[in-house]
């Protein structure tokens, strides 16, 4: 729960802050770069945490992956500019990679599948709680301009060390997990690379794609990189087999493969729209950062009512695809509404979209990733969840670099057009002229520009939003409706998206829930050998050859009476 913790504020609280980051480090159309780098390394990192703990074992690796987080947030504290911030934020990211995974893996080890929907409450109230306390944190902390004679933004990171050594301290001396053997596996180091030669270019070039051009020779030779890595990267996963980074035959089965697609469609969506939700907030309604925290707290309590009855009635029932049905469902209604925000919308009517969307992500993706615990057998819950977790991070990686090309690939002529449109305005043509004489530096700059037909100040959004809400009402107007209209273009492609995701949910088969967790069948499992090997070698006479586990016909009338019963049946 305290590694879910660390992840889930991390997420939250800068997402609200990273406007203010980026005008402060002048580098507002840079921002992706930052959440980019972040989501890269943890995608990268996510499969190879889930492998290496299935080898040898959860705790090593959940404690790296805390400290590596908590290194990479005391770093980002010292970033200068956008691009230290990104690498920096690449560090914090390859530790974020085992924050959540690992979390659920753990909790997969210790709970039944059928139970673990309900003990998912405890994981969602954490959730949950950073949900609601980042935002507003984030806001609070980027609105100061200094604390403690540091900027205020660069406590939205250094909250993270004390909260992690915290989490660090705890897990050291509390999670009690059984020791596995050592694997005789070697790790797939080959896999993580031919991996990130596929994925790092097809993520840079789907974030420079407008600047370069869709069809430049930079793009096209990032297209061609990043198809034979992931080429590559198929060719030695099945060389290695089970000891592959993430093994192919896991893929076989089609509850999980169709399930994986279904995370990386839901992640593109999730993490590609409704992190735009915050800038629609701050550079349209023109709130602050803490206000705009706290206005996206419907989306917040949607999301935990859905997750809390998703999970109550799972448990009880052992039932779950009617949830991620509901959930795309009302995902799909809630961001197709959010199409409809503009300058003027009522806050209410944001409010209700956005609670509507939240709820639909509250009964999909719990259940999604229960759902994919539950389709492999218990040894593999490390790689499952890795993978579910994997798939949905790249789909989110995607998601917010194609997203946000297509915000800013819309917002500097939207903006211009609204310019021209309201030069024929003739209270805008005086508040253009008062403008030229305030005492405001932004209204006076702006109006000047104007005035000498010069429309450029569209452009300087992209670098320092903050631009908008230094100018009056009246100039700000078409800077706010151009904006709403980029937004309104980028929701409505998000809604394809999550209607993509319905489709799928439609044809994704529900598995009967295990009703024993990861340890206890592994337990299991053991002692059924050791019970039917004792019972052959009291029979025969005989020792079992190198120790392996034979069992020949035996008439069931003979047979121990825990034997006849089983764990997993009658022939276990």
């Amino acid at each position: 729960m305290l590694g879910m913790l660390l992840a889930s504020l991390d997420q939250t609280i800068v997402s609200t802050a990273i406007r203010t980051i980026a005008d402060d480090l002048d580098g507002y159309a840079l921002q992706a770069w930052a959440t980019t780098a972040y989501l890269i390394t943890a995608t990268l990192a996510t499969p190879l945490y889930g492998k290496l703990s299935d080898m040898f074992g959860r705790k090593p690796f959940f404690m790296a992956a805390i400290s590596i987080f908590v290194v990479g947030s005391l770093l980002c504290t010292l970033a200068q500019s956008m691009y230290q911030l990104a690498a920096f934020r690449a560090v914090q990211g390859a530790g974020a990679g085992g924050l959540m995974s690992l979390a659920l893996a753990i909790l997969g080890d210790i709970v039944s599948p059928r139970e673990r929907a309900r003990y998912q409450g405890y994981f969602l109230a954490v959730f949950g709680t950073s949900s609601v306390i980042g935002p507003v944190l984030g806001g609070v902390l980027a609105g100061e301009d200094t604390i403690l004679g540091i900027s205020g933004w660069r406590w939205v990171f250094l909250v993270n060390v004390p909260l992690g050594v915290f989490a660090l301290a705890v897990v050291s001396r509390v999670l009690r997990l059984p020791k596995r053997p050592h694997s005789t596996d070697r790790v797939d180091w080959l896999g993580v690379l031919v991996l990130a030669v596929g994925l790092v270019p097809l993520l840079i070039v789907a974030e420079q794609g407008r600047e370069w051009g869709w069809g430049s020779g930079r793009s096209l030779a990032c297209y061609v990189i990043g198809a034979l890595g992931i080429a590559g990267f198929v060719v030695v996963e099945k060389g290695l087999k089970d000891a592959a980074l993430i093994p192919l035959r896991i893929f076989a089965n089609r509850t999980f493969a169709l399930g994986v697609v279904i995370s990386f469609v839901v992640g593109a969506a999730m993490f590609g729209g409704i992190s735009l939700l915050p800038q629609y907030l701050q550079v349209v309604r023109g709130a602050s950062p803490t206000l705009a925290g706290l206005q996206m707290l419907p989306m917040v309590l949607g999301m935990m009512t859905g997750s809390i009855v998703s999970g109550q009635l799972i448990s009880r029932t052992g039932r779950y695809r009617i949830f991620p049905i509901i959930g795309a469902s009302t995902l799909t209604l809630g961001l197709f509404l959010l199409h409809f925000l503009d300058a003027d919308t009522p806050l209410v009517l944001a409010m209700l979209f956005m609670a509507c969307a939240g709820f639909g992500l509250g009964n999909l993706m719990q259940p999604l990733t229960l759902a994919l615990q539950n389709a492999l057998p218990p040894k593999d819950m490390g790689v499952s969840t890795a993978s579910a977790t994997f798939f949905r991070q790249i789909g989110g990686t995607l998601g917010v670099a194609v997203f946000l090309s297509i915000l800013f690939a819309q917002l500097t002529p939207n903006i211009s057009d609204e310019l021209h449109t309201a030069a024929s305005d003739p209270k805008f043509g005086q508040a253009v002229l008062a403008g030229a004489q305030s005492t405001n530096p932004a209204d006076a700059a702006l109006a000047k520009g104007l005035l000498a037909q010069d429309t450029s100040a569209a452009g300087e959004v992209l670098r320092d939003s903050s631009i908008v809400q230094q100018l009056s009402p009246e100039l700000a107007r078409p800077f706010q409706v151009g904006f709403a209209d980029s937004m309104s273009a980028v929701f409505l492609a998000v809604t394809g998206l999550a209607l993509v995701a319905l489709v799928l949910v439609l044809f994704w088969k529900e598995v009967p829930l295990r009703s024993v967790g990861g340890i206890q069948a592994a337990n299991a499992k053991a002692e059924s050998a050791v019970e039917v090997e004792a019972r052959v070698v009291e029979q025969t006479g005989l020792p079992l050859p190198g120790g392996a586990v034979v069992e020949p016909p035996l008439d069931q009338s003979a047979r121990p009476e825990g034997a006849r019963r089983g764990v997993d049946g009658p022939d276990s």
